[in-house]
């Protein structure tokens, strides 16, 4: 069985996300769930950066057309996009895909605070799923 990129260090992110959700709960905004993540993530020994804003580029424009902003890249490697909604829907993995393609990063995770037990989901931009995300070029 291949071994999972980064492994090592989703499991220390969803370990983390983990302790969080177990303190807290559901029922807190987006902005408390990711405070509580970066002290946990920071007691991991995970490196990481918040809100790192990323301009967005259309073909071949030169200025870029707006801007994201993730809640964090771990590591240089992972993105991490936090959620605190009732259920997780396909509109927030194309989101974190997006995400994803417009920071250059290879594997995400999606976690979702708001249910009654956590959620997470590890996503991997592959040529394939990059390319599906043009509605222009399935």
């Amino acid at each position: 069985m291949e071994e999972l990129k980064h492994k090592d260090i989703t499991e220390k992110i969803i370990g983390s996300a983990f302790e969080v959700h177990k303190f807290l709960g559901n029922g807190f905004q987006e902005v408390i769930y990711q405070r509580a993540l970066a002290y946990e993530m920071k007691n991991a020994g995970l490196e990481f950066s918040r809100e790192i804003e990323q301009d967005i580029f259309y073909k071949e424009l030169l200025e870029p057309i707006g801007t994201r902003r993730a809640d964090f890249v771990v590591e240089g490697k992972i993105l991490v996009e936090l959620k605190a909604i009732t259920k997780l829907e396909d509109v927030h993995l194309a989101q974190a895909l997006n995400y994803l393609k417009a920071y250059k990063l290879e594997i995400g995770l999606l976690l979702n605070f708001g249910s009654k037990s956590l959620e997470f989901k590890r996503l991997i931009l592959t040529p394939k799923s990059a390319k599906s995300l043009n509605p222009l070029n399935p």
